[in-house]
């Protein structure tokens, strides 16, 4: 099963909270995460995109890096590990996108992957005019469907003349293409529309996790997007995204976390909540309700696994055992010191992964 690390290319990482590690986002930070990952045998990083932030007293996100021109400085520098850079489907046209992708990957060939962003908050987009209207909510993966056709036919053909809804090629080329004329594409739909997606257009679908200390929370998402890979005929892989708040002893680790939540930056958390509440259509399993649940909004309301190192080293290998599960993404409050713990003193506890630490 592979691991990977969600590297922190926004300030403060994914903790909305004024007692957690507060920092800016740095190409030297995330260089040192990244090598340090793969120093430890993690199979993967992936960087998201985020164009604007939550304000607040933490100035939640309102500092981020780019996220392909950060993975293509990292390509330079690492040379095991698969890196993803994510794009904003929105902000950027797919043929550029494809060029850019092939570009990296001819930095780190066969290590670079996509991440499709469709995008839920309007605010990052109509700063800069790009928001199409709500009717996005409801026709965002219909754009995604054709963003990535328009991307597989250049690394396939090198020429697409695609004609649809969102996108018109006229004989568009690209060269040079990757080596094996495919790049790996990444998914994060949670809600149906969003699995359908994953199952007929990604390689790999991240799952969303749920509370604290509950490993299997994600296994009913992981079974939809099982059965939906199934009826389209295709490999798709479930990577399942948790925190880890770890220490010597449990009761140190939940000292944390709940300092964490107690300095919660309210501010921004009402941002982003207001944020979500724009897409009237979502159901209740989408990204844009989850994240704002009260009882985790502090963390995005993502899994989080909270304990001792040994304590959380059985909960990884639990989410491991779940059917569908192909790899797990991890964040950390302190990711310099999160990924050290988890290399040297989790990962060599873990059945699932005894191959890296034999």
């Amino acid at each position: 099963m592979d691991i990977g690390v969600f590297i922190p290319i926004g300030n403060n990482g994914w903790l909305i909270s004024k007692s957690s590690p507060q920092y800016l986002p740095s190409f030297e930070l995330n260089k040192a995460v990244v090598r340090k990952a793969e120093e430890h045998g993690l199979d993967f990083a992936l960087s998201m995109i985020k164009l604007k932030g939550f304000g607040g007293e933490t100035e939640f996100w309102d500092h981020c890096l780019e996220s392909f021109t950060l993975m293509a400085g990292l390509a330079a520098v690492t040379e095991r590990i698969k890196l993803y850079a994510s794009t904003p489907i929105l902000a950027l046209p797919p043929a550029i996108v494809a060029r850019m992708a092939v570009t990296v990957d001819s930095i780190a060939p066969g290590r670079f992957g996509v991440n499709i962003v469709t995008g839920w908050a309007p605010g990052e987009y109509a700063q800069m005019g790009l928001w199409p209207g709500d009717e996005h909510f409801g026709n965002r993966y219909a754009r995604a469907v054709e963003y990535v056709t328009v991307m597989r036919e250049l690394w396939r053909e090198g020429v697409s003349d695609f004609k649809g809804a969102f996108y018109e090629m006229d004989d568009c080329v690209l060269s040079p293409r990757p080596a094996n004329g495919h790049i790996d594409i990444v998914a994060a739909g949670q809600s149906s529309t969003g699995i359908r997606f994953a199952a007929e257009y990604a390689d790999y679908n991240f799952i969303l996790g749920s509370g604290v200390n509950t490993p299997l929370a994600f296994a009913d998402t992981t079974a939809s997007l099982v059965e939906a890979a199934e009826e389209s005929g295709r490999d798709v892989g479930a990577l399942s995204l948790f925190m880890v708040i770890a220490d010597e002893t449990d009761e140190a680790a939940r000292a944390k976390w709940q300092d964490y939540h107690a300095g919660a930056d309210h501010a921004a958390l009402a941002y982003m909540a207001g944020e979500s509440a724009t897409d009237t259509s979502a159901d209740d399993s989408s990204t844009a309700r989850t994240i704002v649940l009260p009882e985790g909004a502090v963390n995005f309301n993502m899994g989080t696994l909270v304990g001792s190192y040994e304590t959380v080293a059985g909960m990884l290998d639990e989410i491991a055992a779940v059917p569908g599960t192909k790899g797990i993404m991890l964040v950390f409050d302190d990711f310099l010191e999160g990924i050290e713990n988890f290399g040297a003193r989790i990962q060599p506890l873990m059945e699932s992964r005894r191959t890296v630490t034999a």
